[in-house]
């Protein structure tokens, strides 16, 4: 059973198995359409596409009409009937991948982990180590039987936007934020209204898991640098801006053999999602109308 990283390598003396899925989840935050049009221009053989928008999240309104993030959970059960759809039994081994890097299959990864389903792994280097093992691409779309996949209970914890807020007081969880710096800042801010962290968070840039190839890092470096950030990783909470990104963190953490983080899936765009929610940026502290702004 893989459960964390594989290999192209060992995919490929697999890719013929049918009890194997593997699952494309390549996406663009700034062209939505570009993952799908990827996969029918070229993909892993029997591979099926997983749709970030609207197989991997959820409605971004909760039924309060409270806006929920950008990439919201899914629900569990449309989750379970879409995986089904890609042929996903409870004793398939999952492979996700994606051309980022794990950036979006990780999401999976994590998601499939929160519906109780262990034998998940995301294809280590992606598309880029798939091909440069002189592995072959096919347009052929499988038709693949439906499968059998049930919901059970989660190898993974989460933090909801009020254990976040609560947490400001008393501060015993360290949460991580997977955002590049700048964005960590409050600089450069293009995707959400309001450019900052949580306060107190601490900033872990995602990419930063990965080796120049775009693998990633080995167990013991991981653990290095994660040690230096988190001394209990069941205190840990992982955000980002949307709750993709953030599972990247959380692979990397169990590549580490330091399982047990949270993830806050609203994330900062939730977050921001309230004014009068805390806002942290870099030099000072500062209080504007009905937005507490650390900067």
């Amino acid at each position: 059973m893989h459960k964390t990283l594989i290999s192209a390598e060992a995919l490929s003396n697999h890719i013929d198995d049918p009890k194997w899925v593997v699952v494309d989840c390549r996406h663009d935050l700034m062209n939505l359409a570009a993952g799908r049009e990827g996969f029918a221009i070229g993909h892993l053989p029997h591979a099926v596409f997983a749709d970030i928008e609207h197989v991997l999240s959820g409605a971004k309104q909760g039924p309060d009409g409270v806006f929920r993030g950008r990439h919201p959970l899914p629900e569990k059960e449309a989750l379970a009937e879409a995986l089904r759809g890609f042929g996903i039994d409870d004793d398939s081994q999952v492979v996700a991948y994606d051309a980022h890097g794990g950036m979006f299959a990780a999401r999976l990864w994590w998601l499939l982990r929160w519906l109780g389903h262990e034998a998940v792994a995301v294809l280590d280097g992606g598309m880029a180590a798939w091909q440069a093992a002189g592995q072959p691409l096919s347009t052929d779309v499988p038709a693949k039987p439906r499968g059998a996949f049930s919901v059970r209970a989660p190898f993974v914890p989460t933090v909801t936007v009020s254990e976040v807020m609560d947490n400001l007081e008393h501060g015993q969880r360290i949460v991580i934020d997977a955002r590049a710096a700048d964005r960590f800042r409050g600089e450069n801010e293009t995707i959400d209204p309001v450019g900052g962290h949580i306060p107190g968070a601490k900033n872990r840039f995602f990419k930063d898991n990965l080796q120049a190839d775009g693998r990633f890092k080995s167990p013991d470096q991981l653990r290095e640098e994660f040690g230096a950030l988190v001394d209990d990783p069941s205190q840990a909470i992982m955000q980002c801006g949307s709750g993709v990104t953030a599972c990247h963190n959380l692979l990397a953490l169990e590549v580490a053999g330091m399982p047990g983080a949270a993830l806050y899936p609203g994330s900062w765009s939730e977050w921001v999602g309230d004014p009068s929610r805390p806002v942290a940026k870099t030099d000072g502290l500062q209080f504007k109308p009905n937005c507490m702004v650390f900067t």
